[in-house]
This record gives structure tokens, C-alpha cells and sequence, in this order.
């Protein structure tokens, strides 16, 4: 339990509201494509898309799926408002025939894929997206932003609450990405484990939960140190969270203790050798009587720098930069191909790019998780649909005939991830560069 750092319910609740277009979140040349589709006819044809990344990031053992949800508010939103139709009209990027067509756009197809918090490897198709060529087609750039920067956050976290172990992590880079980027980031690293946020817009949008203190300037507009520890223990309780690195660690920890008493929730230390400072710093507490402090730690954490932390006397870790950077992987390489096309009598044909280092697998695809006796991922099965199922079905309907069926509560995804990583072998525990921990098979 971590103590407590801001007041409000003790679960949040998401607020929703209307959705803003996400049409024009997309790339200019969606769009001259959808055009020619349109004049020559092809555009009608019936077409699967599959989103997939050939190779996990270089020296990453496994990848987490994260920004289902998001993905799927962004199709329900996919809608081209009239300002934006006279926007494509006025600028030329479109003719009119496309124009019109825009102008009623709506999702119709059906969209499959892994769950949010799911474990993914190399060649998972992560989303498989059915319908026209037209209306498939636009939707990639938006998918691709949404996919390629949530999973990279979520699988950069997953790693972290990993080597933090029972030790909470607080996610706090909203200062370090851009503002969008930083609503989106929160909610990826709670898929991955983490349990809560600095940023309040994470809280209202998506129920993600937060906490806050004080940070060193509350501290410098006070006269002393002890005037500011007064000022937030009166404001916020004792069982409030004091910065204690601002002038004299070993000062400030005591003064903290004599102002809020033994029970001060916790002291928070944000420069230094943070390892040897938590052994100080503990032991301090303790002569103290404050044995139920905790001690919490910041400064440019990543994975390894949690590990290294192991053995310290450490409550919890706020991790900032590094998160919302992705801890050195901040992109995870998907792309948005087609697999599938209808021929002109109607037969669904298999595609694919052939091209040297990027080739594709064609056909629409699903994909199973082979397990040993005790419940250990062995292999990840990518199988053209209508093979037998060889393992733990790890693809699920998310739109059917354009309505959304795959929203589920936060929560559960976050459930879903633990399982999910619980099936790796340990080997993936380890945090050194290497393979993929569980191989894909494939049709060639």
C-alpha cells in the first residue's frame, strides 16, 4: 500500500464525453489512395488488414499489447465532419466523388485482435481489420499512432514493475512527453502495473488512479523547511509524502518526523545515491520510531535502475522519463498491412509484400498460445483462419459490423497482463538484450 500522496476517491471513475473526430489523425496520402480506389472501382473490393510487427524491438524478449480501448474510441470517432470535408475540398486534397464519400463515412467492417494486456512476440497479429478496401484503409494511420506508442510504453512498464517486484511503481513523465502523449502513457503503464499516475487527466478520462505532494519549489517558498512540512501536514494529513532532499537529507528527515510524528507516511528522495541514501535514510527513520514510513525514490529510473535497487530498503519508485521514452524503445515497429483481397469473381485471395527485410505474410490470420503441462508459453501459433487451434486462443472479436463489442474496464486488462506474463518462462524476467523468449511459428 502505498501512502497516501492526494485526496479523492479511492477508485476513480472515468469520465466520458463526446468524442472528438479523430478523421484527420491520419496521413495525406490515405486519402489519394482512397481516391483512386474510388475511380477505378477497387475501393468496393472486400479487403483484411492485419496489424503486426515483423521483429519485437531490438534486444526486447517480449512485447504488451496496450491501446485497445483506444483504438476502438478512435474508430467510433472516425467521422469527417462537415468543416473538415470543406477543408479537404477548399485545399484540393480531395475531388469531390471522395468528398461526398467522406462526408458519410462509417466503419462497417469487423475488427479482431489481442486483447489489451495481452502478451504479444514477432508476427502476432495484433489486429486483423475486415471491409472494404475504402473503408479499411483510412483507418491506418490513426491505429499505427495509437498501437506503436501505447504498446511501447506498456511493454517499457511491464518490464519495470517486473524488476520492482511487490514494490509499487508511480508513473510521472507528464513533464517529459507531450501532453497528449502523457494522458495516453498513463494509462498504458497501468495496463503494465503500475498503480497510479501524476496525471489528473489520466484519472478523469480513463479512471487511472493518482496521487501528488509537493515538489522542491513548495519547499523554497517557504522561509524553512520546517514552515513548508507544517504547511502540507496541515493540508494533507500526516500521512502525507515529504520531499526531504531539497537542502540536508538527514535533517530534513528529522524535522519531517518531529513535525508530522511516527506517523508519516512517507519521505521522498529525488537526487543522490539513491541506494545508499535509502539505507541511511531507513535506519534514520527507524531510530526515529517511524518504522512504518516508507521511503520512496525518483530520479530518472528505468528497469535496470529498479533492479539495482533491489536490495535497498525502498519502498516504492517514481518513474518518469524513462517510462513515457518507452526506456529506450519508444516506437514498437508495427505496420498496417494488406493480407487479403477479394479477386474479381468475388474469392478472397491472399497478399503480400515480398520486398527484401520487410516482407509480409499473406492471408487473414489467427493465433493460439502453446502451453507445457504446467501452464508455460512454449511457442506462439500464427495459423490462416479455418486451421486447427493449437493452444490458448488469443484473438477476440472487437467490432462487428461496425459496432464496437470489445470494451472491457480497465482493470481487466490490467488482470489480463499479469496472467498473461505469468505464462512466460523466467528467462524473460531478465532484463540483458536477447531473443524473443517464446518463438513464433508461421505460414511461410
Amino acid at each position: 500500500m502505498l501512502p497516501r500522496m492526494g485526496r479523492g476517491p479511492s477508485t476513480p471513475q472515468p469520465i466520458t464525453s463526446q468524442p472528438v473526430s479523430t478523421a484527420l489523425l491520419t496521413d495525406h496520402y490515405e486519402l489519394t489512395m482512397l481516391q483512386a480506389a474510388l475511380a477505378d472501382g477497387t475501393g468496393e473490393r472486400a479487403s483484411v488488414f492485419e496489424l503486426f510487427g515483423r521483429r519485437l524491438p531490438s534486444g526486447r524478449r517480449y512485447g504488451v499489447v496496450a491501446g485497445v480501448q483506444r483504438a476502438l474510441d478512435a474508430i467510433e470517432a472516425f467521422r469527417f465532419t462537415d468543416e473538415q470535408v470543406e477543408f479537404l475540398r477548399r485545399d484540393e486534397i480531395v475531388d469531390e466523388r471522395t468528398a461526398q464519400w467522406l462526408a458519410t463515412y462509417r466503419f462497417s467492417g469487423d475488427v479482431r485482435g489481442y486483447p489489451e494486456g495481452e502478451i504479444y512476440f514477432e508476427h502476432s497479429p495484433l489486429l486483423v481489420v475486415e471491409g472494404t478496401f475504402a473503408e479499411a484503409v483510412v483507418l491506418e494511420t490513426v491505429l499505427l499512432s495509437i498501437y506503436n506508442h501505447d504498446t511501447a510504453i506498456a511493454s517499457a512498464a511491464s518490464r519495470m514493475t517486473w524488476a520492482a517486484g511487490e514494490r509499487p511503481c508511480i508513473e510521472m513523465g507528464s513533464r517529459r512527453t507531450h501532453e497528449e502523449a502523457a494522458v495516453a502513457a498513463a494509462r498504458a503503464a497501468y495496463v503494465a502495473g503500475f498503480a497510479r499516475t501524476s496525471n489528473l487527466e489520466a484519472r478523469r478520462r480513463y479512471g487511472v488512479p493518482t496521487g501528488g505532494t509537493s515538489a522542491h519549489s513548495f519547499t523554497l517558498l517557504h522561509d524553512t523547511e520546517r514552515d513548508a512540512f507544517v504547511s502540507q501536514v496541515d493540508s494533507l494529513g500526516a500521512g502525507t509524502t515529504l520531499l526531504v532532499d531539497t537542502y540536508d537529507i538527514a535533517e530534513a528527515v528529522r524535522t519531517g518526523v518531529e513535525v508530522a510524528g511516527p506517523g508519516l507516511g512517507a519521505v521522498r528522495i529525488d537526487s543522490g545515491d539513491l541506494a545508499d541514501l535509502a539505507h541511511r535514510v531507513r535506519a534514520q527513520l527507524d531510530s526515529l520510531g517511524a518504522h512504518d514510513t516508507k521511503v520512496i525514490v525518483t530520479s530518472d529510473l528505468d528497469e535496470w535502475a529498479i533492479a539495482g535497487l533491489a536490495s535497498a530498503p525502498v519502498d516504492g519508485y517514481g518513474v518518469g522519463t524513462r517510462l513515457v521514452t518507452g526506456s529506450g524503445k519508444p516506437t514498437s515497429g508495427l505496420v498496417y498491412k494488406l493480407v487479403a483481397r477479394a479477386d474479381d469473381d468475388g474469392t478472397m485471395v491472399p497478399v503480400a509484400k515480398r520486398s527484401a527485410d520487410k516482407a509480409s505474410v499473406g492471408g487473414s490470420k489467427r493465433a493460439h498460445r502453446r502451453l507445457d503441462a504446467s501452464g508455460t508459453a512454449l511457442a506462439e501459433v500464427v495459423t490462416l483462419d479455418g486451421a486447427p487451434a493449437d493452444g490458448r486462443d488469443l484473438v477476440v472479436p472487437l467490432v462487428r459490423g461496425g459496432e464496437v463489442v470489445g470494451r472491457e474496464p480497465l482493470d481487466a486488462s490490467r488482470e489480463r497482463h499479469l496472467r498473461s506474463r505469468g505464462e512466460l518462462p523466467i528467462v524473460a524476467r531478465q532484463l540483458q538484450p536477447g531473443d524473443p523468449v517464446v518463438p513464433t511459428e508461421h505460414p511461410s
